[in-house]
């Protein structure tokens, strides 16, 4: 994730979100119903919890890209019968104005790649654009090179459209926890948070 020259105009938040059902919303693809799975993040800032932010994931547009995410919100992909996931790990780089990332759970710090389907995988398609806050897209190190990292979009980013696969929203009052952390202080000099802001559970 790159940030772009200039910060592009803050679109209005207010109808961004859309209310879901407990566990899914299904949507029509051609004659059949497809499921859009609800996962979520619980977050805190140093050791003071934030919030809880849920996502509904394009199930129906990038269904491999969806299920990566999905299985490390929820503990299933396992190594070693370990569960591997996003549980304990934290948001590495915060842009103000353009996007918060994490899902480095391998070294913390932007450098580490898994999926479930081996180290890397390929770009799903780029149907979805990042065109508002509270996208949920995925970091990569350039083409076909999605892994485990990801992130949320604070703002229109155009710029990305193409590059990144955009494969859920953040859905209910989750953007308020996005923009708590879209504030947090940074260590000077570098976009990282000055006090650790971690997944604390997901599922």
């Amino acid at each position: 994730m790159e940030k772009e020259g200039g910060r592009e105009k803050r679109k209005r938040e207010e109808g961004s979100e859309e209310k879901v059902g407990k566990d899914a919303k299904k949507v029509k693809e051609g004659e059949k119903a497809v499921e859009r799975p609800i996962v979520f993040f619980d977050v805190s800032i140093g050791s003071t919890p934030i919030g809880r932010i849920k996502f509904e994931l394009f199930a129906d547009i990038v269904p491999k890209t969806c299920e990566n995410f999905r299985q490390f919100c929820t503990g299933e992909f396992k190594v070693a019968n370990k569960p591997v996931g996003y549980k304990g790990s934290t948001f590495h780089r915060i842009g103000k104005g353009f996007g918060i990332q994490g899902g480095d759970f391998i070294s913390g710090n932007g450098e580490g790649s898994i999926s479930i389907y081996g180290s890397k995988f390929d770009d799903e398609n780029f149907t979805v654009k990042h065109d508002g806050p509270g996208l949920l897209s995925m970091a990569n190190s350039g083409p076909n090179t999605n892994g485990c990292q990801f992130f949320i979009s604070c703002d229109v980013a155009e710029s990305l459209n193409g590059s990144y696969v955009v494969f859920g929203k953040v859905i209910e009052d989750g953007l308020s926890v996005v923009r708590r952390i879209e504030e947090v202080t940074l260590i000077p000099g570098k976009d990282t948070p000055k006090l650790p802001v971690t997944i604390t559970q997901c599922g």
